[in-house]
């Protein structure tokens, strides 16, 4: 959902600072920690994609918890 939300803004604003802004408010709380990449070409039609990994701590009382990378990519067409 959050990658969603950066790789709409970016196909509708040159500016990345936007893309990022917006899957950082998508992922609330956990925002901030969120390691976000925008690549968005200046071309109409051309393709802009927005990656984004996140570590997420699970707490599993019998083992003691462990680590996973969460990661997503969404693309859209560049509109403006």
């Amino acid at each position: 959902h959050a990658a969603r939300e950066g790789a709409r803004e970016a196909a509708a604003s040159p500016d990345t600072g936007r893309s990022v802004a917006a899957v950082r408010a998508a992922l609330g709380d956990a925002g901030h920690r969120a390691r976000v990449s925008v690549t968005r070409p200046a071309r109409v039609g051309e393709m802009a994609t927005v990656r984004v990994s996140l570590r997420h701590t699970v707490a599993a009382p019998l083992f003691g918890g462990f680590t996973l990378e969460l990661q997503a990519q969404s693309t859209m067409r560049v509109e403006r």
